[in-house]
């Protein structure tokens, strides 16, 4: 009897041991595969998300496309910027006035004015009848001669500026500035900030038709409403 008693002691603990044995491998299991799904799960994610980016620059890029060919279609192809150095060779041959527009490379107001002012038709047709419509770097570093005087960069402030452009902007450096002169390349007026058709058109018609020889703009501006 004492032996049938302690086989099934023995039975007992050795049941036990076996459970506490399967118990511990199924949690080992459970935590092995746990941070397998988590790794499956950030992955999932990631690729997620690298498509969603890709999305975006593709959605970015045809708007980037449908502005520029929406500025191109609004440009005249007759239209033409100078450099200062070929407006001043042509005016040899055609006396014309001079416009030029000042800029800079990281000037954000000059390259809007390019699209929503500049591109338009009425702008540019009254350019190419009236006009030399000049582009000058503000901060160009090559030297220059205007008027039997030469001009360098000049080093001053943070970025510096062009020993031409600070003259012809009068010392007062700001972008963009439309910069008028005459036939003879006398100044006419300098004009600062950026400028809407609206209020371009008048400035143009206010140099175009001398009237600067004998009214103020705010006269002409009245004059012509």
């Amino acid at each position: 009897m004492k032996k049938i008693f302690l086989f099934a002691i023995v039975c007992a603990f050795a049941f036990a041991a076996c459970n506490t044995e399967k118990a511990s491998t199924s949690t080992t299991e459970v935590e092995t595969v746990t941070p397998t799904a988590s790794n499956e799960i950030s992955a999932k994610q990631q690729q997620l998300a690298q498509a969603a980016r890709a999305k975006q620059q593709q959605q970015k890029k045809a708007i980037q496309a449908t502005s520029a060919t929406t500025a191109v279609a609004a440009t005249n192809s007759d239209f033409k910027w100078y450099t200062f150095e070929e407006a001043v060779a042509a005016n040899e041959k055609e006396p014309k006035k001079f416009m030029i527009d000042m800029y800079t490379s990281w000037c954000g107001w000059c390259k809007v004015m390019d699209q929503k002012t500049f591109s338009k038709p009425e702008v540019q047709d009254y350019l190419n009848e009236h006009f030399y419509a000049i582009k000058f770097n503000a901060e160009r570093k090559d030297k220059m001669s205007f008027k039997g005087e030469d001009f360098e960069f000049m080093q001053r402030g943070r970025r510096g500026i062009h020993g031409l452009a600070n003259k012809l902007m009068n010392g007062r450096a700001s972008y963009p500035t439309i910069v008028y002169l005459d036939e003879k390349m006398e100044p006419i007026r300098s004009a600062p900030g950026f400028k809407q058709v609206v209020q371009i058109m008048p400035e143009l018609k206010y140099a175009a038709e001398n009237a600067y020889k004998t009214q103020s703009l705010g006269e002409f501006q009245s004059s012509m409403r």
